[in-house]
This record gives C-alpha cells, structure tokens and sequence, in this order.
C-alpha cells in the first residue's frame, strides 16, 4: 500500500498545504491536546467535573484518530470529510464544556480549532474535487 501515491494522486485546491507540513503541525497540536484534554481526563476522575464535560474530549479524541486509517487505509474521502465534521463539532461542543470549568484549557484549543477549521474546509474540498 502506498498512501503517499494515493494521496498525492488525489486532485486538491492550489491552497492546500504541502504534505510535509502536516506532521510537525500535528505534533504540535498533539501535545497541547495531551496536556488539555490529560487535565481534563483528571479532573473528570477526581470529580471536579461532571463526566458530561469529558464526553466531547473523549468523542474527539476517537473522531480525530479515526480520520488517517479512514483517509489513507480506506482511502475513503466521503468518511474522512464526515469525520472531520464530527472532530469539528466534539472540538466546539469539549470548549463550550470546559470554558465554565477551566477557561484556559478553552483557550489552549484554539490553534487546534483553527487548524481543524482549515483542515476541515480543505477535506470538504478534496472531497469535492474527487467526486467520482
């Protein structure tokens, strides 16, 4: 399997970003997301918050690591762009959450809603492009 060609095939708009790019951006965004969403986890069970207030990290965290194998093992454009809307969405709801509880742990997450904000428009847009 040789997701690179797959992908690299793949029509996309003249803005999307190189391929390069993603890797040290993700490592960044996953390192703010491990302390946040850890802090969050903690305080769930410590019961310093309702499990209510975790659910939408959790539901994130699931949605975003189901993005690459439905992307690049499915090589499926259609359930990747759902997903990404459902990353999008558990993003916005996790910070509407917390914000009450923890404001900056809201505020920690805006590079990542800003980057799942372009990923998502660039998905929907390769989505498009690729319609088959």
């Amino acid at each position: 399997m040789n997701i690179p060609a797959w992908y690299s095939q793949l029509i996309k708009p003249s803005w999307a970003p190189p391929s390069w790019l993603f890797g040290p951006v993700w490592t960044f965004l996953y390192v703010l997301i491990a302390i946040s969403f850890g802090k969050v986890f903690l305080m769930a069970w410590k019961k310093e918050i309702a499990l209510m207030v975790a659910l939408p990290f959790l539901l994130n965290l699931i949605f975003n690591f189901a993005f690459t194998p439905l992307q690049f093992v499915l090589k499926s454009n259609l359930l990747a762009a759902l997903d990404i809307l459902l990353v999008l969405g558990t993003l916005i709801w996790a910070m509407l959450a917390i914000y009450p509880y923890a404001r900056w742990i809201a505020y920690i997450q805006v590079p990542y809603l800003l980057w799942v904000l372009f990923a998502t428009i660039l998905q929907l847009t390769i989505t498009y492009l690729n319609l088959n």
